[in-house]
Protein backbone atom coordinates (compact mmCIF):
# COMPACT_ATOMS: atom_id res chain seq x y z
CA UNK A 1 0.00 0.00 0.00
CA UNK A 2 1.82 3.50 -1.20
CA UNK A 3 0.19 5.37 1.88
CA UNK A 4 1.35 4.11 5.05
CA UNK A 5 -0.43 5.64 8.45
CA UNK A 6 2.02 6.23 11.44
CA UNK A 7 -0.34 6.34 14.29
CA UNK A 8 1.62 4.15 16.26
CA UNK A 9 4.96 5.62 15.89
CA UNK A 10 3.43 8.92 17.17
CA UNK A 11 1.78 7.35 20.20
CA UNK A 12 4.54 6.08 21.06
CA UNK A 13 6.38 9.15 20.90
CA UNK A 14 3.80 10.95 23.09
CA UNK A 15 3.66 7.79 25.31
CA UNK A 16 -0.38 7.74 24.81
CA UNK A 17 -2.55 4.46 24.36
CA UNK A 18 -4.74 4.10 21.63
CA UNK A 19 -7.77 4.00 23.65
CA UNK A 20 -6.72 7.44 24.99
CA UNK A 21 -5.82 8.80 21.70
CA UNK A 22 -9.46 7.42 20.24
CA UNK A 23 -11.26 9.36 23.43
CA UNK A 24 -9.38 12.83 22.61
CA UNK A 25 -10.21 13.04 19.10
CA UNK A 26 -13.45 11.68 19.08
CA UNK A 27 -13.25 8.62 16.55
CA UNK A 28 -14.25 4.68 17.94
CA UNK A 29 -11.51 2.54 19.07
CA UNK A 30 -12.20 0.47 15.74
CA UNK A 31 -11.88 2.69 13.43
CA UNK A 32 -8.64 4.14 15.05
CA UNK A 33 -7.59 0.57 14.95
CA UNK A 34 -7.95 0.71 11.18
CA UNK A 35 -6.18 3.56 10.61
CA UNK A 36 -3.27 2.01 12.71
CA UNK A 37 -3.40 -1.17 10.26
CA UNK A 38 -3.05 0.67 7.26
CA UNK A 39 -6.60 -0.30 6.21
CA UNK A 40 -8.55 2.72 5.95
CA UNK A 41 -9.75 3.67 2.16
CA UNK A 42 -9.89 7.14 3.53
CA UNK A 43 -9.21 10.02 6.40
CA UNK A 44 -11.84 12.84 6.69
CA UNK A 45 -9.32 16.19 7.00
CA UNK A 46 -11.25 16.66 10.12
CA UNK A 47 -10.46 13.56 11.45
CA UNK A 48 -6.19 13.87 10.24
CA UNK A 49 -6.77 17.71 12.28
CA UNK A 50 -8.04 16.37 15.09
CA UNK A 51 -5.06 13.91 15.17
CA UNK A 52 -2.60 16.36 14.74
CA UNK A 53 -4.13 18.81 17.77
CA UNK A 54 -3.81 15.80 19.88
CA UNK A 55 -0.67 14.37 19.03
CA UNK A 56 0.83 17.96 18.15
CA UNK A 57 2.19 16.94 15.31
CA UNK A 58 2.03 17.47 11.27
CA UNK A 59 0.14 15.32 8.92
CA UNK A 60 3.22 14.64 7.07
CA UNK A 61 4.25 12.91 10.80
CA UNK A 62 1.01 10.57 10.31
CA UNK A 63 1.06 9.71 6.51
CA UNK A 64 3.74 8.47 4.62
CA UNK A 65 4.23 7.74 0.58
CA UNK A 66 5.65 4.72 0.28
CA UNK A 67 6.52 3.35 -3.41
CA UNK A 68 5.36 -0.36 -4.23
CA UNK A 69 8.93 -1.19 -4.64
CA UNK A 70 9.98 -0.92 -0.85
Amino acid sequence: MPIVVNVDVMLAKRKMSASELAEKVGISLPNLSILKTNKAKAVRFSTLEALCRVLECQPGDLLEYRSDDE
